[in-house]
């Protein structure tokens, strides 16, 4: 009966997408709003096993062009419903990049005794994620390590090999789980007369090396973690409306004065909170606002200019001092959005502490965070301005944000995914929902150090990945012929 599944070439192809398909769901099942992360870690290895054994050999590009391109399916979901055509049809047009990318891999492997499969996994994956976290239109949506933000006791390391090095790991298990399963399926099949059985032994050293590689890793992150003593109160507001009258200023001043009530020191309002220069129009009143209230207020507001849109954030201090402003660093092009003030990445002095500012999208990028930190930063204040379709991830890449950085960590949204994170990666305080609502978000923080490695490293760990993936992409077209 199994023999006789596998004795047509069209048995084969439809077991082989039905395996990358069953990757394609449980990659997507390990992010929000699933949360079954553990999935993360063998997602991948019905779709190795059916990419390098079950598919014929001139399809086994097919299965990876399915397990990823199904994936981002999967995540993206409604996410860019509203969207130009060009990033609704995205997840088709990664599908066609990993397909044509992976051509050549199976005969790679085959030619090499799948020596380097294990290194070759990861490397072209976090490669691409090192290309993708560059692109406007991308940034850092659909990263492995984001399926684990809530495993503070597991993420630490980040702060050291920054998000690509988790990625890294990630992909290593997978893909010496994958290695083990193509050991054990050659050691009951072969499907084809030219097919390069994986020894036992090589698939034996590979889980070996990656378990202890999780080990250390562990045991690093459990040595990182702390729990320093969280002396600043600070403040999200939700206001889950559009501000456009004098009524809806109000509503929000209320809203500020009943977080004052509650101790915070520190409030911050959503991107685009004021339709104004905040510097131009009912300067007074918010200086009053923050005087009375004793608060160090960051307010999000939106100018049109002559070349295009000024986004942007400003600090007003409880002595009526505007710090700033910043303007948003990476505008969401895909929607047309421009940012014609980018920067000043300035940490402002202030009783509390250093603060910085960044604004929605600039959470989704690895630079902006480390600029400001570098500067001196130690909270960073983060208006957003998102939509139910992404209410469930967004605030997520917020926790790898602090840790990478060690920084604490502010977003406050118009109505679906606010959040309060410590440097260490806690979230103290969240509201998410995709059907928006009014939200005070209230807790206690630690300033963070500032002191990650990877605030001067980089992404060294990316940069290294996308370096390996060009070397085996040469390989793979001197050594990938039939």
């Amino acid at each position: 009966m199994e023999q006789r599944l596998f004795s047509k070439p069209w048995r084969r192809v439809i077991l082989g997408l039905a395996l990358a398909g069953t990757s394609a769901v449980l990659f997507t099942l390990a992010f929000p709003p699933y949360g079954l992360w553990p999935f993360i870690f063998f997602g991948l290895v019905p779709m190795i096993v059916a990419q390098h054994r079950v598919m014929p050999q001139r399809l086994g590009s097919v299965a990876y062009a399915v397990g990823i391109g199904g994936f981002f399916a999967g995540y993206f979901g409604a996410m860019f419903a509203q969207a130009p055509w060009f990033m609704q049809a995205l997840p088709l047009f990664i599908a066609l990049i990993a397909g044509l990318g992976s051509l050549r891999e199976r005969a790679f492997h085959r030619r090499t005794g799948y020596r380097w499969l294990l290194l070759h996994g990861p490397a072209v994956w976090v490669g691409i994620e090192m290309i993708r976290g560059l692109i406007p239109q991308i940034g850092t949506w659909g990263f492995a390590a984001y399926a684990l933000f809530e495993q503070v006791w597991f993420i630490q390391p980040v702060s050291v090999f920054s998000i690509y090095g988790l990625s890294v790991l990630i992909l290593s298990v997978n893909y010496a789980l994958g290695l083990g399963a193509l050991a054990l399926f050659d050691g009951r099949w072969r499907l084809e007369t030219a097919t390069i059985p994986v020894k036992r032994e090589l698939a034996l050293k590979g889980v070996l090396a990656v378990g202890i590689v999780v080990v250390t890793w562990g045991v690093l992150s459990a040595a990182l973690l702390h729990q320093p003593p969280a002396d600043l109160r600070v403040a999200a507001i939700q206001p889950a409306m559009a501000v456009r009258t004098d009524e809806g200023v109000e509503e929000l001043a209320r809203l500020t004065q009943q977080a004052a009530d509650a101790g915070a020191q520190l409030v911050v309002w959503h991107e685009g909170a004021l339709p104004f220069d905040p510097q131009v129009t009912l300067t007074e009143e918010l200086q009053a606002l923050a005087r009375e209230t004793h608060v160090h207020l960051v307010i999000g507001y939106v100018v049109e200019a002559p070349a295009g849109f000024r986004n942007e954030s400003v600090l007003v201090t409880p002595e009526g001092e505007f710090l700033g402003p910043f303007g948003k660093d990476h505008p969401v092009a895909w929607s047309g959005e421009t940012s014609v003030t980018r920067g000043p990445f300035q940490a402002y002095p202030t009783d509390l502490g250093p603060i910085g500012m960044m604004i929605c999208y600039d959470l989704d990028f690895t630079d902006t965070a480390r600029r400001l930190t570098r500067a001196g930063a130690r909270l960073i204040a983060v208006p957003s301005l998102d939509w139910p379709a992404i209410a469930a991830k967004h605030y997520t890449h917020l926790v790898f944000r602090a840790v990478e950085n060690r920084v604490a960590a502010v977003k406050a949204d118009i109505a679906f995914d606010s959040a309060i994170i410590g440097p260490y990666g806690r979230i103290l305080q969240r509201s998410v929902t995709p059907e928006g609502r009014r939200e005070i978000l209230v807790a206690d923080v630690a300033l963070g150090t500032g002191t990650a490695p990877s605030v001067q490293l980089g992404d060294w760990v990316g940069w290294l990945s996308l370096a390996a993936m060009a070397a085996f992409s040469i390989a793979d077209v001197i050594l990938g012929r039939d």
